[in-house]
């Protein structure tokens, strides 16, 4: 938008140059990281991510680049898992709308929740003004989950969630119903999350979180969600 006062331009930074678009733009950096990750990766179990993918081209863009800090390696005779895993993080909606498209070409999903309903519902939860908008049980939000899930679901890859959602024991039984299976949180919220996981019976879940994704009013979802979390 326009400063009206100053005549000078105002960035959002939540929609400009990050994530995966940083990382082609400045293809030289994005390649040092990945030769990086490459030779870490012959000492455990590690994988790539890309962040804040909106079209497929840029998952092949970043392949290529992928390819090219392996060829690298090789050619220094430099040790990596030639097999490691490319996956992207779902942040955006148009990639959770198509996710099913997506997953054909990753071995796997992460759902960052933040900037999903963020990005879903047009506002900024740090501003003020307007972050009483901020919901991630909206059913458009919920709507964009389920289908990430089922994409990977469909399509066998693994689907995990992060985000302040997957650690809020608030939402964990919403999240089960919904089909998720692995969550990503602070070692702190750990031992409750695991405890609830453990206690939770999937089927009658599943059944309410339905519920719960078709219910316009807020004030009948939150009770939904009230008996939910006493199933």
């Amino acid at each position: 938008p326009e400063n009206i006062k100053t005549g000078s331009i105002v960035r959002n930074p939540a929609l400009g140059l990050r994530g995966i678009r940083y990382s082609l733009n400045y293809n030289t950096i994005f390649i040092n990281q990945v030769k990086a990750i490459l030779r870490v990766s012959n000492l455990g179990n590690v994988k790539i991510m890309l962040p804040m993918i909106t079209t497929i081209s840029e998952i092949h863009k970043a392949k290529e680049l992928i390819l090219n800090a392996k060829r690298t390696l090789a050619k220094e005779r430099k040790r990596f898992d030639e097999d490691i895993q490319i996956g992207i993080m779902v942040e955006i909606p148009s990639c959770a709308v198509l996710a099913n498209k997506f997953a054909k070409h990753v071995d796997f999903f992460s759902i960052g929740t933040n900037d999903l309903v963020q990005y879903t519902l047009a506002i900024d939860r740090v501003d003020d003004e307007v972050n009483y908008l901020y919901d991630p049980i909206n059913s458009a939000v919920l709507s964009l989950l389920k289908n990430v899930i089922n994409a990977g679901i469909k399509n066998k890859i693994p689907v995990s969630l992060c985000g302040e959602m997957a650690g809020d024991p608030n939402y964990t039984k919403l999240l089960l119903g919904l089909g998720l299976r692995s969550f990503s949180m602070h070692p702190s919220a750990i031992p409750e999350i695991k405890n609830i996981i453990i206690n939770s019976d999937i089927t009658a879940l599943t059944q309410i979180s339905k519920k719960i994704i078709n219910c316009d009013s807020n004030k009948d979802k939150m009770k939904l969600i009230e008996q939910l979390n006493c199933t």
